[in-house]
């Protein structure tokens, strides 16, 4: 079975995974520095906050629309957390839709969950290294994404949304070989 046919299941344990990693940030200073250059952590939750938003409208009205969700005041971490908890819910059962509008593009369902979960897990990996935790990427879950990131993430989206892959062990567990393909160095850690 491919990958892209569990998309919500996938999606789901992306989501666990990233409210894993989220509880390094509750205290956090928010102008840490992240594996996202030239992102803080205050931007990197915010593009996290952006992409739940996104994926939540996908689910429940069909298509995304551009501008950001940002709750002016609201602590953006809760905020984070509380549309995490209820994406899966919104994409649970299945949503009947088979294709999201994403400006002029139509996407699947199934794209549109299994990027939202390359997204959260290698964000919510990102956030947890910001806040100078492990956030290590549960190897089930990496490996699928391995599968599935050639597909989802191509040299037309380097340099602009993802760096040059950095070159990792072959021997590398699964996350770190994931998050080395999409720039990032697996031994980036806050100090």
């Amino acid at each position: 079975m491919t990958p892209l046919l569990g998309g919500v299941g996938l999606l789901a344990r992306a989501v666990e995974h990233a409210l894993v990693c989220l509880a390094a940030a509750d205290d956090a200073d928010p102008r840490r520095p992240t594996p996202c250059a030239g992102w803080d952590l205050r931007a990197l939750l915010g593009h996290v906050n952006d992409s739940l938003l996104a994926l939540h409208e996908a689910a429940t009205l069909g298509r995304v629309f551009p501008e950001t969700g940002d709750h002016p005041g609201a602590d953006p971490i809760a905020v984070l957390r509380d549309r995490a908890r209820r994406l899966v819910g919104a994409w649970t059962p299945p949503v009947p839709r088979k294709e999201i509008a994403l400006g002029e593009l139509a996407l699947t369902a199934a794209i549109v969950t299994t990027t939202g979960a390359l997204e959260l897990t290698v964000h919510g990996w990102d956030v947890a290294r910001a806040c100078g935790v492990d956030g290590t990427i549960p190897d089930g879950l990496a490996a699928e994404m391995l599968d599935l990131v050639p597909l989802l993430v191509t040299a037309g989206d380097r340099p602009s949304r993802f760096a040059a892959p950095v070159v990792a062990d072959s021997w590398a567990a699964p996350g770190d070989r994931l998050v080395a393909f999409l720039g990032r160095h697996p031994e980036w850690t806050y100090r």
